[in-house]
């Protein structure tokens, strides 16, 4: 059965999380926050449980690592809020955070508030409902968004220490390689080729940049009648790294295998010729003219990498279904793109002369 992404993943449900203990908490935390407190849990979202926290006065998001057994590295609420901190000091759009608890004893797991952005969430990359020139004018505000997110300057943003410049998509892989390992529940031949080719396939560094990691429609907050991106959230995989392999994750969507049941990530495939979306050429010449490049060598390496790195990302999904960690009830079914994942990866391995 196809589920309707847009109608399975918006909306609340009932919350998980202890409200009066929470409340008490964050009046004492946070400035203005007082009244009887209401919390949501956001149907949407595969990593960190995220809720909406509502009082007489105004609303708030929580987010919060998950409860149980958790991979390494994985879950980093704290990268998140400080990466957001520091973005919305410089006025990039995202969604301003406003404490950080590393405590777990209160609600069960750390969490972070951050302000409510009041908007559109598009869980279908084509933007359903959208007339032609909304949508047009939507996937150019997504393309200037990432583009001026890898312009700014780390260290001027006091995030010198965020991550290691040099390297970032041969660490890449060795992490997601390890993570994939960890959370393995079947074999899968195209997932052990790309372990063994991709680390001596890697492009050279394209420069240093703020990468979110997980760049896509479905990730943003859009104007409630405007087609423009007024916070991006989901900041969980950010770090400084190669800001081409950033932007090349969020050209997946051109390619993305389509979900036999609608609960993997959206693909464009199929609605290509939709009014107002642009050819992937296109949008990767807005991009380089935005960021004063002249295209992007070693293209086929980075999608590659990138169709790779989110197989593993949605294996470690399926192997928090295993331990009983997964934070949403289509899990097990998102995770059934896994092995197609891998093959389109492999698809373009070979294409770049595996």
């Amino acid at each position: 059965m196809r589920i309707d992404r847009q109608q399975a993943f918006s909306g609340t449900t009932d919350a998980d999380i202890p409200v009066a203990a929470l409340e008490a908490y964050l009046s004492q935390h946070i400035s203005g926050f007082e009244g009887t407190l209401i919390a949501q849990r956001f149907r949407g979202g595969q990593s960190n449980p995220t809720y909406k926290l509502a009082t007489p006065q105004r609303a708030y998001v929580l987010r919060r690592k998950p409860f149980g057994k958790l991979l390494p590295s994985a879950h980093a609420i704290e990268r998140e809020f400080r990466v957001t901190e520091a973005l919305a000091h410089a006025g990039f759009p995202v969604a301003h955070p406003l404490h950080l608890c590393t405590d777990e004893n209160i609600i069960g797991a750390a969490f972070y508030v951050m302000e409510h952005a009041e908007g559109r969430v598009f869980w279908e990359p084509h933007a359903r409902g959208l007339s032609k020139q909304d949508r047009a004018a939507l996937f150019s505000s997504l393309n200037q968004t990432i583009a001026k997110l890898h312009g700014f300057d780390p260290v001027s943003l006091g995030l010198a220490d965020f991550g290691r410049p040099q390297g970032y998509v041969a660490r890449q892989i060795k992490r997601w390689s390890e993570q994939y390992r960890a959370s393995e529940t079947e074999t899968i031949p195209e997932m052990d080729r790309l372990i063994a080719w991709l680390p001596g396939a890697c492009p050279p560094d394209s420069g240093a940049a703020i990468v979110h990691g997980d760049f896509r429609l479905d990730n943003c907050i859009i104007h409630p009648t405007e087609p423009r991106v007024i916070a991006v959230l989901d900041w969980e995989l950010s770090t400084i790294g190669d800001p081409l392999a950033d932007f090349t994750y969020h050209l997946m969507q051109w390619y993305m295998p389509v979900s036999e049941t609608g609960a993997g990530v959206g693909s464009l495939l199929g609605h290509e010729r939709d009014p107002g979306i642009p050819p992937v050429e296109s949008y990767i010449a807005e991009y380089c003219h935005g960021t004063g490049r002249d295209g992007i060598p070693g293209l086929d390496v980075y999608m590659a990498y990138n169709f790779f790195r989110l197989a593993a990302i949605l294996q470690g999904i399926l192997g928090r279904v295993r331990d009983g960690t997964a934070a949403n009830a289509d899990a097990a079914a998102m995770a059934r793109q896994v092995r197609p994942l891998a093959e389109t990866a492999w698809t373009f391995a070979r294409k770049a002369g595996a």
